[in-house]
């Protein structure tokens, strides 16, 4: 498969999990949103220079590029790594950056009021991380020992998920009469060693049984 045909075929998969279009980048508070969730999830590649319904409208490569260079070294804590590549397509120039799935997650991406945000990617929205899920992260970063205790709360929740499938923290703060700060404790433990994962969608926030974030 030839670069053209390679980004044709990229496009006709449309934007998704680890796939995301942009026309141009403009701003590096926006595009470090992308990143840092393409970073702190599975990954992914963003095509610039292609509109939201797949046309390829090319950019200034150099200019773009210092965008995203500016974006993943200064907008992004820690600084996100970035593989760039310009590809001639039709005469038009578009640019790939592919983000790798991070081991130094959670990264976060600084907003216009100068605000630090962790982001991650579900489907093709770049969601706001909840507490929880950076505290997750965090753990695993620092490679901290998760112990299994089976008490009260967490036979609670479990016995509940069996039955329902999801349940929110605060569903499971009256299912378990304890307080949000010891609820936010047994979900990180359990998300931690796989036993629980976290769903984020524009709707909430979510935990099941059964597979890891």
């Amino acid at each position: 498969m030839t670069p053209p045909e390679y980004i044709k075929n990229l496009i006709l998969q449309g934007e998704g999990q680890q796939l995301d279009f942009k026309y141009h980048v403009a701003d590096a508070a926006k595009i470090a949103k992308t990143l840092v969730a393409f970073a702190n999830t599975d990954g992914g590649k963003l095509l610039v220079g292609v509109k939201d319904n797949g046309s390829i409208v090319g950019v200034a490569s150099e200019e773009e590029v210092y965008m995203i260079e500016l974006a993943a070294e200064s907008f992004c804590n820690p600084p996100v790594s970035t593989q760039p590549k310009t590809i001639s397509v039709d005469g038009k120039t578009v640019l790939e950056v592919y983000v790798p799935p991070s081991q130094e997650k959670p990264h976060y991406a600084k907003n216009s009021e100068g605000k630090w945000l962790a982001y991650i990617r579900r489907d093709d929205e770049n969601l706001l991380a909840n507490k929880v899920l950076i505290e997750v992260f965090k753990r695993k970063k620092e490679k901290k020992e998760n112990l299994f205790r089976y008490r009260e709360p967490e036979k609670i929740l479990l016995d509940y998920l069996r039955e329902h499938k999801l349940i929110t923290q605060s569903q499971f703060c009256k299912q378990a009469a304890i307080p949000p700060f010891v609820a936010e404790r047994v979900l990180i433990s359990l998300i931690s060693m796989g036993i629980v994962f976290c769903h984020i969608t524009p709707d909430g926030n979510f935990y099941g049984l059964g597979r890891t974030q």
